[in-house]
């Protein structure tokens, strides 16, 4: 837990200097934030994803994986995915069977490294906020053959610690996204 709370005053210390002055502000890159957030909860860097809302197209984008940027977006209307519905309804889901549920699987098929292509077990996806607007969705995911294997189910301590994330969070996503 404090290692959370050690990320969230330094996210929140590097926003208030973003507000300051933005110019002379170091910002750290959202691959390095994504990685931080892996290890604290116990993922590896490629399960945890952070996407940016477009208002102007009206689909969320990825920012973290890097590999993923290129590969396309989620329409927010989407049915089918849960980044979509938390964006939509703000609201933030931990769901412990996910590869059971109806979701789209298009990046979920991507290799981004030189492991196996392992289906998400396990996910927590909550809403990114900046000035009480949704600018982005957070996910940290459980990759692997089975559910078991995927490893520990993700508690609502774990979603306390992602939430306390997605305030600072806000800033550095409303920057990256540009909009």
């Amino acid at each position: 837990m404090s290692s959370i709370l050690g990320l969230v005053s330094e996210l929140e210390r590097i926003a208030r200097a973003l507000d300051g002055d933005g110019a002379d502000a170091v910002q750290p890159s959202l691959p390095a934030i994504a990685g931080k957030i892996a290890k604290i909860i116990g993922v590896r860097d490629e399960e945890v994803a952070v996407l940016a809302v477009s208002k102007r197209w009206k689909h969320l984008h990825f920012l973290v994986p890097e590999a993923l940027k290129s590969v396309g977006f989620i329409p927010l209307s989407s049915n089918s995915a849960l980044a979509a519905k938390t964006a939509r309804e703000s609201r933030p889901e931990i769901d412990n069977n996910f590869s059971a549920a109806r979701h789209a699987v298009v990046f979920e098929n991507i290799k981004l490294t030189g492991e196996s292509l392992d289906p998400i077990q396990k996910i927590i996806s909550a809403p990114i906020l900046f000035d009480s607007r949704v600018v982005g969705v957070i996910q940290v995911s459980r990759k692997g053959a089975t559910a078991a294997a995927a490893g520990a189910d993700f508690t609502a301590e774990h979603l306390g610690n992602l939430l306390a994330l997605c305030k600072p969070l806000g800033r550095f996503v409303h920057r990256a996204a540009g909009e």
